[in-house]
C-alpha cells in the first residue's frame, strides 16, 4: 500500500510562484507514472499535469503550460510541481496521485491511489 502526502500550498498573490510537493512511503514508485489534479471551488476535479515512471515525458493542461512544471526524484520517492505566474483562476485543492502503469495520463479514472490534496489560494 502507497500513501502520498502533498505539502507546500498555501496563499500567494496573482503572479508569485509556490512549490508543491508528493512525498510516498509504503512502497517504491519506480514504475509509476504521476499526476497532479486540482478542484476547484465547487467544480468537479481535473487534470494538471502528468510525468511518466522515467521522468522523460510530461503532459499539461493547456490551463497551465508554460507556467507549471512537473518533476520526480525518484530516490527520495517525490513528485514536485513547480508552480509560477500564478492566476486566481488556479485556486483550487491540488491533488497528487500516482498509476501503476508506466506511461502518463490525463485521465482521473486511470490513476489509483491518490493524496488527501492541499490548498492553493491565489488572491487577485
Amino acid at each position: 500500500q502507497v500513501q502520498l502526502v502533498e505539502s507546500g500550498g498555501g496563499l500567494v498573490q496573482a503572479g508569485g510562484s509556490l512549490r508543491l510537493s508528493c512525498a510516498a512511503s509504503g512502497r517504491t514508485l519506480s514504475n509509476d507514472a504521476m499526476g497532479w489534479f486540482r478542484q476547484p471551488p465547487g467544480k468537479e476535479r481535473e487534470f494538471v499535469a502528468s510525468i511518466n515512471w522515467s521522468g522523460g515525458t510530461t503532459s499539461y493542461a493547456e490551463s497551465v503550460k508554460g507556467r507549471f512544471t512537473i518533476s520526480r526524484d525518484k530516490a527520495r520517492s517525490t513528485v514536485n510541481l513547480q508552480m509560477n505566474s500564478l492566476k486566481p483562476e488556479d485556486t483550487a485543492v491540488y491533488y497528487c496521485a500516482g498509476r501503476r502503469a508506466l506511461d502518463v495520463s490525463v485521465k482521473l479514472y486511470e490513476y489509483a491511489y491518490w493524496g488527501q490534496g492541499t490548498q492553493v489560494t491565489v488572491s487577485s
